[in-house]
This record gives C-alpha cells, structure tokens and sequence, in this order.
C-alpha cells in the first residue's frame, strides 16, 4: 500500500522555506507572487498498522511541537489548490539519491516498524497570486526544480522506483578497429567519453595490435582514466609561454607540465622533512607533533556545481572528506574557495542553459553546509569572489584537513587480500563523472551529462567513517581508498596496481535492478571505501560494520 503524508507549519508558526521561496522569486525579478505555503511531503509504501503510522509520524516524519503531520490519499486527490492558488510539487526522479529517504527507512528499522519497505520525499508548494499558468512553469523553473534531478508538476505528484529490465546485450563489444575517424569522434560524443581525436586513434591502435575490438567496460575504464580530473590533462600539458612588452618579446620558454614543473618541483625542492607524504595517496601528509599527523586534500567540484549547486558543492564536500578518510585519518575542518557570476544578472543576460548565479550561489552554500553539519565538520574559513568570468561556470574549490595517530595507515595491498566495497550502494548517479570534467560547458551539457550529477548522503558517510576507524585501530586492513572518479575501477585500479586484482561485479550492492556491468564499474555513486583486508581478518571488518549499520560485502581478491 502507498500512502501520502505531508508535513506542514504548525498554526502560528513561520513558513521559513516559503518565505525564503517568495524573497528569491522578487530578487529574480519574478512578480505577482502575494504569498508561498509549502509542505515537505513523504510517500510510504508497505503495510503499516495504524499505531505504526502515528509512531512514524511523531518519532520521524514532523516536529509535534512546531510541524503538523497529515496522512492523505496517495493519488493526491486531497491535494488541490485553495481558492485563489496555484499547487507545483517537486520529487526526485527514478535514481536520483534521495538521503532523507535513505533515513527514514532506517530510522523505522530502528523503531521496529519492520512493514515500510519504501520511501521518497517530494516537496510541495502552494503559490497565492496572479501568476498564469507559462508564469508559473517560469517560476518552477528558476527556482523550485532543477530538472536534471527533479520532476515538477502543477498539481499532485507521484514519485517514480528506479530500475527497469535487464538490457540487452549485457556487455556489449564495440566495433572499434574499422571505425572512421568521423565513427570515432562520434562514439566518443555518444558515449560521454570527452576522448579527443587522438586519444580515440590510439585506443583504436591498441586494440587493433591485440587484434579484437573493446568491450564497453574497457573502453568506459580509458576514457576515465586518461579524463582531465584524473590525470590533469591540463596541468600535464606542455606549454608554449611568451612574454611581450609592447612588441617585442622578452621572454620564451616552454614549460613541459605545470604540474610536475612548478607543484611537484616546488615540493621536491623544499624537500621538507614533516611532509610525509605527497603526490602519492588520497590526500597529503605532514607531521603534527610526533605523535599524529595531519593530512590535507582540495579539489574542485565546477562542472556539477553549474548543473546542480546543491549536489555538486555537496559531493565535492564529501569527496574530500572521504580522501581524507582514505589516508586513516578523522576529518576534522573544512575549507572553500567560491566563485560565481554577479548575483543581480538580469534573466535577460544568462546564457541559453545556465541557472541563474543567485541560485548557484545559494545551492553551493547550502550543499557545503549540509554535508560538514551532518558530519559533524566544521567550515574554518573560505573566501567568496563574484565576477561575470563565473557566471556560466562557478569555481567551488572545496579542502579538508583530518588528524590521525603516526604509523596507522596502511596503504600496501598484498596478494591474496580480499577486496571489501563498503558504504553506499551504487547506482546509475555520477555516471560518466570523471569524463564530464573534461567536457566543455554549453547549452546542452545538462541534457546529455545529467548523469554525471551525484547527491550525497552526509549521514552515510558519518558510519563509514566510525567503522574505517575503528577497523584501523586493530590493523584489520592492509590498503584502503575511496571510491571517486571513476568509481570502482579507479579505486580496484589504484589499490591493486601492483598486485592486480580480480572483481566479481554481480557481488557488488545496487541501488535498485538493470544496471549494466560498465555502469557498475564506473558508477560515482557516494559514500563507499574500498578495503583491502586479509582473509583472517574479513569477519572482523564485516563485525564492525555489521555493529555501525555499514553495509560491506567481499567483492574480490
């Protein structure tokens, strides 16, 4: 049975989210709107009884003394607009991690209301005023819906399960060595690739000399592996550098790589002797105070932060913290860097495509909130710039700093090891990740890379933490690393590339049915850590888990 819950302000109490809602609208220049009522709302499926339905609804579902929870038809045929109102409601679609969600269901596990057997959130809002209906799919738009992750709807909405059936065929060969150069170029656009002419030519030289075509999880692998987030494409490229005054040049030199010329060299030529480690694992080291060390990561997070602020400045949190739990330590501060277009841009001005910098703005802030307040991690500092340079492209350049006991990490797989994957499940979300930031931004980049957007669940990766850290404590792993770009096959391929590794995919935990064997490989699904782990000590880890509510399965060896 599906049931409708929704939740509003109690009599009296301030709609924050309207209000908010209503500010936004007028500073966007979006008339006509006299007042916002909004609801978060909440589709339960299973059998509950009565009592369980008022348990829900007071432990979990709204705040008794400031929230109001009302149980409805799950058509929505309750919920019509008021006299003098428009209703838009807006869910996640099919896929698309919803985390508050992901709570409940545990939250009701642990109430003991074993009937609820699936969630989803949505939300709701009624909007008072003069807006017509194009008026009011404007306004959804611009501020209620990112339609790459959400569905709205003018009226009652009904969220839609993940999943479809097994396609066909399961892994598919690619006709690669007597592909044109134009059939090249072609498959590296369908597919999301982002490889240039080039790099196709050499991929199609290699399999050639090996005398078969690729499978799709091979070609997927290179086309993230040789993808500018991880390899630094750009950082890595040689430079032609001339410096003129007026006319007449003064300076040329050619620069083979900024990365090892100027980052790497400056670090080897200091030659510190409390940096630890650096270049070399998820995050950086230093000595603290001899008896612990601090480890430090920052990466950007612009492409997904364009498509959807909230997701992307969020996962870029979780990212970084998450390397920082890949070098054994805790994560204890977080920092940014944000850069975004004028905040009063007319409408009139925004490329074809790009959201507005006054929502990209306020998603980015709210997704870095998010994750660090859920996890306990404070932001320490930051800075903030605006300037028309960002208004298609932000900069969100997110940094963790953690702390651990000297000598603690291991980060040294043997064979033999059994390969753990623990955390979140994975999914289709993050797909193509890796290969997105090599892509160039236009107006159709949210239509084809919508995959490519991730959403975390800050909660998740809190338990995967505990657990990661209570496993170190006892020596119980021999490598450890997490999943990011490019999923499992960075985090098998970096983990095992001395040793090699053997993967059994049907093992790995999905989010819900039909994924195919590339997307499971690929998949940039959040919150997981991949584990090395000795056999003896493969029960312990799982105890751990198991005791943390972390979900871990044996994957390989």
């Amino acid at each position: 049975m599906l049931y409708r819950v929704s939740v509003t302000p109690a009599p009296g109490q301030p709609d924050g989210r309207g209000a908010e809602v209503q500010a936004e609208a007028a500073a966007l220049g979006i008339g006509g709107i006299e007042r916002i009522e909004t609801a978060t709302l909440y589709f339960l499926e299973g059998q509950l009884s009565q009592a369980e339905q008022e348990r829900l609804a007071e432990a979990l579902l709204a705040d008794p003394v400031v929230e109001r929870c009302r149980w409805e038809p799950s058509d929505g045929s309750e919920a019509g607009a008021p006299p003098g109102a428009r209703v838009v409601e807006v869910a996640f679609l099919p896929g698309v991690t919803d985390a508050v969600a992901e709570s409940l269901l545990t939250g009701a596990r642990l109430l003991g209301v074993g009937g609820l057997a699936w969630a989803a959130t949505a939300r709701r809002y009624v909007v008072y005023g003069s807006l017509d209906e194009a008026d009011l799919h404007r306004f959804a738009r611009a501020l209620l819906a990112n339609e790459l992750i959400q569905a709205y709807r003018l009226g009652p909405v009904r969220p839609l399960r993940a999943g479809q059936p097994r396609p066909t065929p399961w892994v598919e060969t690619l006709p690669l060595r007597a592909a044109s150069p134009q059939a090249l170029a072609r498959l590296s656009r369908e597919r999301l690739l982002s490889l240039d002419a080039g790099e196709m030519a050499a991929i199609q030289r290699h399999f050639a000399g090996a005398g078969r075509d690729p499978t799709d999880v091979e070609l997927e692998t290179l086309a993230q592996t040789w993808s500018e987030h991880c390899v630094h494409k750009t950082f890595r490229a040689l430079v032609e550098y001339r410096e003129y005054e007026g006319s007449r040049l003064v300076r040329s030199e050619r620069i083979d790589g900024l990365l090892d010329t100027f980052i790497r060299a400056a670090t080897e030529r200091i030659a510190a002797p409390w940096v630890r480690s650096a270049f070399a694992d998820n995050a950086g080291i230093i000595d603290f105070d001899g008896a612990h060390e601090l480890s430090f990561k920052v990466e950007t997070h612009n492409h997904p932060s364009a498509l959807e602020p909230f997701g992307g400045a969020n996962t870029g949190v979780g990212g970084v913290v998450r390397d920082i739990i890949g070098v054994s330590a805790r994560p204890i501060a977080n920092t940014d860097v944000l850069c975004f277009g004028p905040q009063d841009l007319p409408f009139s001005s925004l490329p074809p495509g790009v959201l507005h910098p006054r929502r990209v703005c306020s998603g980015v802030i709210a997704g870095i909130e998010d994750y660090g307040n859920k996890m306990g991690i404070p932001t320490v500092n930051g800075a903030i710039l605006f300037d028309p340079g960002y208004t298609a492209n932000p900069l969100v350049f997110c940094g963790c700093v953690g702390i651990a006991p000297q000598g603690l990490h291991r980060n040294d797989a043997r064979p033999g090891d059994r390969v753990l994957v623990i955390g979140g499940r994975t999914g289709r979300d993050g797909l193509h990740g890796a290969t997105f930031s090599s892509a160039e931004l236009t107006h159709q980049t949210g239509a084809l890379a919508a995959g490519a957007v991730q959403i975390g669940n800050p909660i998740t990766e809190k338990l995967v933490l505990e657990a990661v850290l209570a496993a170190r404590d006892r020596g119980l792993y021999t490598a450890i690393t997490d999943c990011g770009a490019g999923g499992l096959s960075s985090a098998v391929g970096e983990m095992g590339r001395r040793v090699g590794a053997t993967i059994q995919l049907e093992r790995v935990p999905l989010k819900y049915q039909g994924l195919r064997p590339w997307e499971i490989w690929l998949s940039e699904s959040q919150e997981r850590m991949v584990l090395a782990v000795p056999p003896e000590h493969v029960e312990a880890v799982l105890e751990i888990c198991r005791a943390r509510d972390v979900e871990a399965t044996d994957i390989g060896e």
